[in-house]
């Protein structure tokens, strides 16, 4: 029975997934962002208890990625399609201004994400220098950038809308997070094996600064969030490069 635990969560994973594209498509983002997080949480305990229970397995892999591309591929582009036709919307104080006619398809470059979200879990599927670390910004880290948007246009604590919902802006954060989801970027895990300080040491500062400022800031705290992780990975790669680190091994 503990051998079907793991995959038991990681199918509610892709239920979240599924139901939060149901509420994004009916224009309920909020709900759908909310959704997005509980599946998070489902996709870092699948693996936390498979390692647990000892019960890795190839069809727990491949199921992992099937949930991800819908939870943390399908769902960050519809929310980003979703966002980006309310920019591209008239607004009634720009009664007057025509937008060119191709431009009422900038809402269907959001799914960029969803694409370069494929080619991700492709290459983690596939590229043995992932097997304790990552190369390459996590979809899930990803997507929780593109949900925390509309929990900070509904909260507006800010007064950010005016600025967040320009289509230029929208598609530049698309094309950056696409780019860093398939970057030759060493990331690492959040796997803690231990909970001893020695070698977690990164993680915990993490973990404990993430708390900070999404408490802190709430929704908008998640972006900034992501952005320390990547930060805080830096020195690792540095001193990966110095030899005082091994490199990961190459693929076979």
């Amino acid at each position: 029975m503990k051998r079907h635990i793991p995959n038991a969560v990681t199918c509610l994973n892709l239920l979240c997934g599924c139901l939060a594209l149901t509420f994004i498509f009916r224009g309920e983002l909020v709900m759908g962002a909310y959704l997005v997080g509980v599946a998070a949480v489902a996709d870092f305990f699948d693996g936390l208890l498979a390692r647990a229970l000892r019960v890795s397995s190839p069809i727990g892999k491949d199921l992992d990625s099937l949930a991800d591309m819908v939870s943390f591929g399908v769902v960050p582009g519809a929310i980003m399609f979703k966002l980006l036709s309310q920019a591209v919307a008239p607004r009634p104080e720009e009664s007057d201004f025509v937008l060119p006619s191709l431009w009422v398809l900038a809402p269907c470059l959001g799914f960029i994400i969803t694409i370069f979200s494929a080619l991700r879990l492709a290459k983690f599927n596939n590229d043995t220098r992932q097997t304790t670390s990552f190369i390459g910004l996590p979809t899930p880290a990803c997507t929780l950038v593109v949900a925390s948007l509309p929990l900070i246009l509904a909260n507006d604590q800010f007064g950010l809308e005016n600025i967040m919902l320009r289509p230029w802006l929208l598609l530049g954060l698309t094309i950056l997070l696409s780019s860093l989801l398939v970057a030759e970027l060493p990331l690492f895990a959040l796997k803690f094996k231990n909970l001893k300080w020695l070698g977690n040491r990164r993680r915990f500062i993490f973990v404990a600064l993430a708390l900070v400022l999404v408490l802190t800031l709430r929704a908008a705290g998640i972006p900034l969030a992501v952005l320390l992780y990547v930060l805080l990975s830096v020195p690792g790669r540095v001193r990966s490069r110095e030899g005082l680190e091994p490199s990961p091994p190459a693929p076979q």
